[in-house]
């Protein structure tokens, strides 16, 4: 009984950390990669996510907003702007935006960082994977 508890314990041990090991090296491989040149129009908008402090006597999008109107010249253009405010885990928002309004944005109060979003793929295509002894590829 306790051995096979051990064998049981040691066949999740290794998946977790076959997926935690190729989950690190396909982001890492991404992050590596140079991001593509650029075109000419330096004023393309791109989708960034906008980490800011916690505001204290405001409702988080309220804040977001109001911190993207600086930026933009109106709660118009801020509201366009705005894709999704995150309140739980992290306090920001995501927003499409100009290198110009990236590197304004970043000196706004209460703006910790401003990243370009990504999506990462964590598997290849529809291959079935078999798990179990010796099928670990």
């Amino acid at each position: 009984m306790l051995q096979r508890r051990i064998i049981c314990f040691l066949s999740s041990a290794i998946l977790v950390l076959f997926f935690s090991s190729s989950c690190f090296i396909q982001m890492a491989a991404a992050a590596s990669t140079t991001p593509a040149v650029e075109s000419a129009d330096s004023s393309k908008a791109a989708v960034h996510i906008v980490y800011t402090e916690s505001p204290q006597d405001e409702e988080p999008e309220r804040y977001h907003l109001r911190t993207l109107s600086a930026v933009l010249g109106s709660d118009e253009a801020a509201k366009e702007a705005l894709l999704y405010s995150y309140k739980t885990a992290a306090t920001g928002f995501s927003a499409k935006l100009t290198p110009q309004q990236v590197e304004e944005i970043s000196k706004q109060p209460g703006v910790l960082q401003v990243v370009p979003s990504q999506t990462y793929q964590l598997h290849s295509g529809p291959r079935k994977h078999h798990f179990g002894p010796g099928n670990l590829h």
